[in-house]
C-alpha cells in the first residue's frame, strides 16, 4: 500500500493557491476588460426600472412567466404568456451599490474550498514525493472542475450567453493552472 500524504500537511499550498487565485481573479476582472460585455444594457432601461421600482420586489431569484407545477405549464393561459413574452430569469439584488467586502470574503472561502477538494483528490491518488506533473495533473483537473465546469449549466438551462461562460471557463483554467502549479511546487517529500 502506498503511503498517503495527509490533507493537513497541504495547508500551505491550499492557502497559497487560494491567495494566488484571488489575486489573479482581481486582475482578470478589474484590470482586463473582457468581462465588461458579459451583461448587456436593457433597451429602455429607465422605463423598465421605473416600472419595476414601485413593485418593491424583494431580493431573490425570479422567472417570468412563472408556473408552480407541470400541470400549470400545460394551461393555455400560461402557454399564451410564454409565447407572448418576454420570458426571463431575473436576479434582484438589494438597492444601492454592492458591498464588495462580503462577496470577496465568500470568493476567498470558495477558493480555499476548491483547493481543499483538489488536495483531497490528489492525496488519495498520490504518495509522498511524486513527480511534479503527477501532482499538477490531479490538482489541476480537480480545480478546473471546481472553477469552470459547474458554470456550463448556466448556459444550458438558464440561457446565459455561451460567450460569457467561455470567458469564465478560461478564467477557471487560469485559476486551475495556478492551483496545480502551487501544489506541484509545495507537495511534501
Amino acid at each position: 500500500m502506498v503511503a498517503q500524504v495527509s490533507l493537513v500537511s497541504l495547508w500551505i499550498p491550499i492557502v497559497l493557491s487560494a491567495v494566488l487565485v484571488f489575486v489573479a481573479s482581481s486582475i482578470l476582472h478589474m484590470v482586463l476588460t473582457y468581462h465588461r460585455s458579459d451583461f448587456a444594457k436593457l433597451p429602455s432601461e429607465d422605463t423598465v426600472m421605473d416600472a419595476l421600482g414601485p413593485l418593491s420586489i424583494p431580493p431573490g431569484e425570479y422567472v417570468f412567466p412563472h408556473s408552480s407545477s407541470p400541470a400549470e405549464m400545460k394551461d393555455p393561459a400560461f402557454i399564451d404568456k410564454v409565447n407572448k413574452g418576454p420570458v426571463a430569469f431575473m436576479t434582484v439584488m438589494p438597492n444601492g451599490m454592492p458591498k464588495m467586502g462580503g462577496q470577496l470574503v465568500q470568493w476567498f472561502i470558495y477558493c480555499v474550498i476548491v483547493a481543499i477538494f483538489a488536495a483531497y483528490i490528489a492525496t488519495r491518488a498520490l504518495g509522498p514525493n511524486p513527480p511534479y506533473l503527477s501532482v499538477f495533473r490531479f490538482v489541476g483537473a480537480t480545480a478546473f472542475i471546481g472553477y469552470s465546469v459547474a458554470l456550463w449549466q448556466n448556459s444550458i438551462w438558464y440561457k446565459r450567453a455561451w460567450s460569457s461562460t467561455l470567458k469564465s471557463t478560461v478564467d477557471g483554467l487560469v485559476y486551475a493552472l495556478l492551483t496545480a502549479g502551487t501544489f506541484g511546487w509545495l507537495w511534501p517529500a
